[in-house]
C-alpha cells in the first residue's frame, strides 16, 4: 500500500482525498476525504481573471488540507486544477500561492486529462459489475465544465465542454448581480439552449449513443441523487451507487427551477453553496439523459479525486 493525497481544485469546490492504495490489487482504502464550496470559479466567465476573495477561500481550504496531509502522513501530494484555473489571466497568482501552502505545484490539465482522471476513478469498481451493461458514458457534471467519457475498461473517446452548473447560473440565471429568484421560463430556455449545442459538441468527439450505462458525477449528480432517495442527511454510502431513474431527475430538475431561495435552501441535504447554481446542474444531467435516452443514471462517489489517487499510486 502506498498512502497518497490527491487534490481536486475545480470551479465551484476544491476536495481532498487521502487514502491508501495498492495498484496490483485495485485495492484503495479510503482514510479521509472531504469538500469545501470556495467557488474559485467566481466570475472568471467574466472578467477572465481569478477574483481575490476567491483566490483567499481557496488558499484557506488549502491550509486545512495541508494539515490533514501531514497528520495522516501522506508520502505523495498530487494538487490538480480544473476549468476556472485553465481560463484565468491571473493564474500564476493561483499556482504560486498552493506551492507555498502544500510545497507542490498545481497541475492545470487539460479536459482531456480531466475526462481521464474520471473515468478511472469513477469504472474501476464497475468493470466487474456484470449486471451493468458496457460501454459507459461517464459525465462528470462540474463548475465550468462538462466531461464526457466512453470506454468500457479504458478510455475511448473523450470531449470537454463548457457548461456547467456556476457557469451556466452565471450566464443565464444572474441580473445585476444576483441569481433570479426563481429563473424565468425565457432564462431557462436560454440555459437549455446553450447545453443542447454543448452536446453537439461533445457528440462531435465522442459516441453518445454507443454508451450502455450512463454514469454520474460531482457535486450536482449527488445532490439530485440525495433529493430522489429523499435522505434526511447527506449519506455517502446511500448515493455511492445509487440508480436513479429519468423520471426522478425530470422532476427534480423542473422543482429546482421553479423553487425559490428559501424553498432550495430547505431542502435537508442541500449544500448551502449548492442552493443557487442546483437548477442549472439538474438541467445539465436532465439534458443529457434526453439526448441519449438514458432510462437511469448511476451515481458514482468516486471520480476524478479517486483517479488523481490512482495515477500518484
Amino acid at each position: 500500500m502506498t498512502r497518497v493525497a490527491g487534490i481536486d481544485c475545480g470551479t465551484n469546490s476544491i476536495r481532498l482525498l487521502v487514502a491508501d492504495c495498492d495498484p496490483a490489487t485495485g485495492e484503495l482504502v479510503e482514510l479521509d476525504r472531504r469538500m469545501t464550496i470556495v467557488r474559485l470559479g467566481q466570475g472568471v466567465d467574466k472578467t477572465g481573471r481569478l477574483a481575490p476573495e476567491a483566490l483567499e477561500r481557496t488558499f484557506a481550504a488549502c491550509r486545512e488540507y495541508a494539515a490533514v496531509i501531514k497528520e495522516l502522513g501522506a508520502e505523495r501530494i498530487r494538487f490538480v486544477a480544473t476549468s476556472a484555473s485553465r481560463d484565468a489571466e491571473n493564474r500564476e497568482d493561483f499556482v504560486r500561492g498552493v506551492l507555498d501552502i502544500l510545497g507542490v505545484e498545481p497541475e492545470v490539465i487539460s479536459g482531456d486529462q480531466e475526462a481521464e482522471f474520471s473515468f478511472t476513478g469513477a469504472t474501476k469498481e464497475l468493470t466487474g459489475t456484470a449486471h451493468l451493461e458496457r460501454p459507459f458514458l461517464v459525465v462528470d457534471i462540474g463548475g465550468g465544465s462538462t466531461e464526457f467519457v466512453v470506454g468500457e475498461e479504458h478510455v475511448e473517446a473523450a470531449r470537454s465542454v463548457d457548461v456547467g452548473c456556476v457557469r451556466m447560473t452565471e450566464r443565464h440565471l444572474v441580473v445585476d448581480g444576483e441569481v433570479t429568484d426563481p429563473p424565468t421560463a425565457e432564462q431557462i430556455a436560454a440555459m437549455h439552449a446553450d447545453i443542447e449545442a454543448a452536446l453537439d459538441l461533445a457528440a462531435e468527439t465522442v459516441p453518445l449513443e454507443r454508451a450502455r450505462t450512463l454514469v454520474g458525477l460531482a457535486g450536482s449528480v449527488t445532490t439530485v441523487a440525495a433529493i430522489a432517495l429523499d435522505l434526511p442527511e447527506y449519506r455517502s454510502e446511500r448515493i455511492h451507487h445509487s440508480r436513479i431513474s429519468y423520471e426522478q431527475v425530470r422532476e427534480i430538475s423542473g422543482r429546482m427551477l421553479t423553487a425559490t431561495h428559501a424553498e432550495r435552501s430547505a431542502i435537508p441535504v442541500m449544500h448551502p453553496g449548492r442552493v443557487d447554481v442546483i437548477g442549472a446542474g439538474a438541467l445539465v444531467l436532465l439534458a443529457i439523459m434526453e439526448r441519449t435516452g438514458a432510462a437511469e443514471v448511476v451515481v458514482s462517489e468516486h471520480d476524478i479525486l479517486d483517479g488523481i489517487a490512482w495515477s500518484v499510486a
